[in-house]
């Protein structure tokens, strides 16, 4: 399962402050790391990278899922909108992992999507209320060549 990829330890970003993305309770088995920022290389979207700022050679391949399943919709508990302070629908921000199993398998993990507040860049990985529904390993489709 690859869903971090290593990176030259010698390779420098810059990085804005406003784009830092903070996780305080981490990702799901990497708790200690809460600084991320977001690459974006147009030739892959729409996947993106979540950097870990806190250790440059790791970071996991994501996707708005919307990008690929437009009828997802995680719902999100009081306590998850309180605590990202999101005020309205368009403050957040979703992003779901994704796991290479190989070079034509791809899955995408539903149940614990990444909700970032857009105005404050703090966010969380949270399970919705409707996890049921979802898969952690929602098969991505493949590309066509």
């Amino acid at each position: 399962m690859n869903c971090a990829v290593t990176t030259e330890p010698t390779v420098r970003l810059t990085v804005n402050p406003p784009d830092i993305i903070r996780l305080p309770s981490g990702l799901l088995g990497f708790e200690h790391l809460c600084a991320y920022v977001l690459l974006a290389d147009p030739a892959e979207a729409p996947f993106l990278w979540l950097q870990v700022l806190d250790d440059p050679r790791l970071a996991f391949l994501v996707v708005p899922p919307l990008s690929l399943l437009p009828q997802y919709r995680p719902e999100l508990s009081d306590d998850d909108v309180r605590s990202l302070a999101l005020e309205r629908p368009e403050d957040a921000s979703v992003l779901c992992v994704v796991t290479v199993r190989g070079p034509h398998e791809a899955t995408m993990n539903l149940k614990g999507p990444i909700i970032v507040n857009r105005r404050t860049q703090v966010g969380r990985q949270v399970i919705p209320l409707n996890a049921a529904d979802f898969s952690v390993e929602h098969p991505l489709p493949l590309a066509r060549s």
